[in-house]
């Protein structure tokens, strides 16, 4: 089962299936075994939530990409309603390893719980990018700094997010922490998919967990309440928030709605889907208490708390900005100094992004 829209990893599928047919690891009469093995691939919509094993199995089936209850489980009713074995590739990658080496060496690798070696995809605000093969029990200070080269333009380390979209940011204070199931569970994260993204001092906590919310609530397949209608009004509050609207009784609903919609939703989407909020909340409660009693957004990203403003030493009054403002909020004669009118301003940045003269400023 692989996404329709991944090309290259279907092309490469398809080479690899078409090679094990060319060396008899496929077919019929394998070997000469009588043992019958082949393997189909089977295309996905894209959907997000077919990442749970049902729902995935249902797209298999040509249904809609919904979970269901369980039990039964795949392993007792899965595909055509036949006992389904459903692993990640990644899992599988592993299997020839183990028989070659056989499974003590590969005990030997990783922590007591958590054995072998996982994959991630580094990125965000760091210098190496990319696919990273480590072992269980390695710290996140050796992956973001030995591997990862730092934090880009030398910033400060603010935090990690760790086990994609529905995954929980972790701190400096966690920096030591050993990575493997336990450890980033018990510290409000997952391993997940594998995805982590570096976070430096100019990122917005609040800001963050919002974008994580938007990603949620677009692929939420809708079937359980809790996840449909309760990730929508977490992502309406954090939205509010970040447009400076937000009250103290919205953070403590925020919190509620957050291990309510964990607690009580279908499947591990809409049980995970609040990890942003509660680790942020957590982590970085004074930016949330910034939001919204100081009235300030302390990373400076949330554009709701920032001014456009003219610079009278910088100024020419050559006109450009008054002339691209698209709702006019720049008024000032020609070679003299503009002002801009905050009532009007939209904080498009069309009009720092004209200026050649480094005249409009954020504040």
């Amino acid at each position: 089962y692989v996404r329709a829209e991944y090309p290259l990893a279907v092309k490469r599928l398809k080479i690899a299936l078409n090679q094990a047919r060319e060396y008899g690891l496929l077919g019929k009469n394998i070997f000469g075994t009588g043992f019958e093995f082949t393997i189909t691939i089977k295309y996905g919509a894209g959907a997000f939530v077919c990442g749970e094993e049902t729902a995935l199995i249902h797209s298999m089936e040509g249904l809609r990409g919904e979970p269901t209850l369980k039990p039964p489980f795949p392993s007792v009713s899965g595909y055509l309603k036949k006992p389904t074995n459903v692993n990640n590739v990644e899992t599988f990658a592993n299997i020839p390893a183990i028989i070659n080496k056989g499974a003590d060496w590969y005990a030997s690798i990783g922590t007591e719980k958590s054995k072998g070696t996982k994959v991630f995809a580094l990125a965000g605000k760091i210098n190496n990018v990319g696919l990273i093969e480590v072992p269980m029990g390695i710290t996140l200070r050796e992956i973001i700094y030995d591997i990862g080269g730092g934090i880009v333009n030398g910033k400060k380390f603010k935090a990690v997010q760790t086990g994609g979209p529905s995954g929980g940011c972790l701190t400096e204070k966690h920096l030591d922490l050993p990575i493997d199931f336990d450890s980033l569970t018990a510290a409000g994260s997952m391993m997940g998919s594998g995805g982590m993204i570096v976070m430096d001092e100019d990122d917005c906590m609040v800001s963050m967990a919002r974008f994580y919310l938007e990603f949620i609530v677009e692929e939420s397949c809708g079937k359980c309440a809790p996840c449909r209608i309760g990730n929508k009004r977490l992502h309406e509050m954090l939205t509010k928030l970040c447009d400076g609207k937000g009250t103290m009784e919205d953070l403590d609903l925020l919190r509620n709605l957050s291990v309510v919609v964990k607690d009580t939703s279908l499947c591990g989407l809409g049980q995970t889907s609040p990890n942003p909020i509660l680790s942020t909340m957590a982590n970085f409660y004074d930016e949330y208490y910034a939001h919204v009693a100081e009235h300030r957004c302390p990373s400076g990203q949330c554009k709701s708390f920032m001014r456009y403003y003219i610079s009278e030493e910088n100024c020419i009054g050559c006109l450009v900005c008054a002339r691209k403002c698209p709702v006019g909020a720049i008024t000032g004669e020609k070679k003299k100094v503009h002002v801009i009118n905050q009532e009007l301003c939209t904080k498009c940045g069309i009009c720092m992004e004209k200026c050649k003269f480094h005249a409009v400023y954020l504040n």
